[in-house]
């Protein structure tokens, strides 16, 4: 009998429920996150290497 109470208190006990709901909601951040980067990682390089070389072949005047 007391078998039964413990499975249906099991069944209706919701503490742990709020972990899950965090867990999914940051794995549905972090997944949006890598996919940003993947979008726009590379042409954020390419317009660093562009600002860069446009400085190295800037003269600079010394006085």
């Amino acid at each position: 009998m007391k078998l039964i109470t413990f499975a249906k208190n099991f069944a209706k006990d919701e503490s742990g429920a709020v972990t899950v709901d965090w867990v999914v909601l940051t794995a549905g951040i972090v997944g949006l996150g890598i996919a940003i980067m993947a979008s726009v990682g590379q042409s954020t390089a390419d317009l660093g290497d562009l600002i860069s070389g446009e400085l190295t072949s800037d003269l600079i005047n010394t006085y």
